[in-house]
């Protein structure tokens, strides 16, 4: 699926679970994947929301990954990972922050954001907080898209629109 979507363009995953790397590099040799080790706990969504309150965000950034994958210039990032699901699995928390930072960080134009299962209480409160609900273009069932402009190319924008 995602070379047809992808076609001639670089797709990057970032993956928690080096058992589920190891297993699709097997059926797929060619997938570009690394290995995230994540800090934050989903059951940390309390503790990581004053965070966001009282900014800056320093504990919330991705750390150790390759440095190609802060610099690129990427069209769309979707999150759907660190699983999330139950209090003691990785939260997302890092990685919707992340994907931000990323496409705040372009030189210009925008960055599509999705995010994958905001049903739950830290996709849905942490994309809202982080990709801003004013960058939010849709949402179908439990899939968000948000459409973030850089930063770069306008100093003076604040990090969410009024």
């Amino acid at each position: 699926m995602w070379s047809a979507l992808n076609n001639g363009g670089r797709t990057v995953f970032l993956e928690e679970d080096e058992a589920w790397i190891a297993q699709i590099k097997r059926r797929f040799p060619m997938l570009e994947s690394y290995h995230v080790p994540y800090n934050s706990k989903a059951r940390d969504l309390s503790a990581q929301r004053s965070v966001i309150q009282s900014s800056p965000c320093a504990s919330l950034p991705l750390k150790g990954l390759p440095g190609e994958v802060y610099e690129i210039e990427w069209d769309l990032i979707m999150v759907d990972a660190p699983t999330g699901y139950y209090e003691e699995a990785p939260g997302r928390m890092t990685a919707i922050y992340t994907a931000g930072m990323m496409a705040r960080n372009r030189k210009e134009g925008e960055t599509d954001v999705f995010v994958h299962d905001v049903n739950r209480e830290v996709e849905d409160k942490f994309s809202k907080a982080l990709l801003c609900e004013g960058y939010m273009k849709k949402q179908v069932g439990r899939l968000r898209h948000f459409t973030i402009p850089s930063h770069r190319d306008a100093l003076d924008r604040p990090f969410c629109p009024e």
